[in-house]
């Protein structure tokens, strides 16, 4: 509740003045700011900002380390992929573009819009185990559980 509150206090409820999500991240300094020349990038990395929305965004973004539906996915997702410094950006960055979304068009938020995502998640787990076992002169079997039983 206290980074809706940090939010509203630093951006207002009227987001019109942002003319995209991208605008929205870009000023509160959740993109990243590469450095090119030639095609070449110097240096990559996002810009600092003293916004206190943009720490509210980091903040919520580090607390989905233990969350578990989409969003705590995507974060683990990024901080085996690039570190925990960099995974923290991204996620806020994404967190960021969601809340924008809400805002503009005044919709609730709902997790089913995931599910597609979710499961193609858990397809490409599967096959990778199920390769990696293969590999390894193994098979995975799926896990039968009747229905009234609990695992323990």
């Amino acid at each position: 509740m206290l980074t809706v509150h940090t939010l509203l206090s630093e951006v207002g409820p009227d987001l019109s003045s942002f003319r995209s999500a991208s605008a929205f991240c870009s000023g509160l300094g959740l993109c990243p700011d590469n450095e090119t020349t030639g095609g070449k990038v110097l240096a990559a990395r996002t810009r600092t900002v003293k916004n206190r929305a943009a720490l509210a965004f980091r903040l919520a973004a580090n607390s989905l380390h233990r969350s578990q539906p989409y969003l705590g996915n995507y974060f683990r997702r990024m901080r085996a992929k690039l570190g925990a410094p960099k995974a923290i950006p991204a996620a806020a960055h994404t967190l960021a573009r969601i809340v924008y979304h809400l805002m503009i068009t005044g919709q609730p938020y709902r997790e089913a819009i995931y599910d597609p995502y979710q499961k193609r998640s858990r397809l490409r787990t599967t096959a990778r185990l199920k390769a990696q076992a293969a590999s390894l002169g193994f098979q995975l079997l799926p896990l039968s559980i009747p229905s009234t039983a609990r695992p323990t």
